[in-house]
């Protein structure tokens, strides 16, 4: 789910696969938030999940997943 907010950013929770610890959720937030683009983003491991806040001026939804996925993990995008 997408929602926009007053900044210009979006926000979308998704689910990841491929978790198993919280060196993973460390790993893949840092992997997300060195991604150019986005604002902030919270992995939660009990939700197999990513809360993202991002620019969709400077990154979409396929490049935010290659972020997750060049980590080892796997973003599952709306269809």
């Amino acid at each position: 789910m997408t929602n926009s907010t007053e900044r210009g950013l979006e926000n979308v929770t998704l689910p990841i696969k491929g978790l198993s610890c919280g060196n993973c959720v460390k790993h893949t937030e840092e992997a997300l938030r060195s991604t150019a683009g986005v604002k902030m983003a919270t992995v939660t491991l009990a939700s197999e999940s990513a809360h993202i806040e991002y620019d969709p001026d400077r990154v979409d939804l396929p490049a935010i997943r290659k972020a997750v996925q060049d980590a080892g993990y796997d973003l599952i995008l709306p269809e």
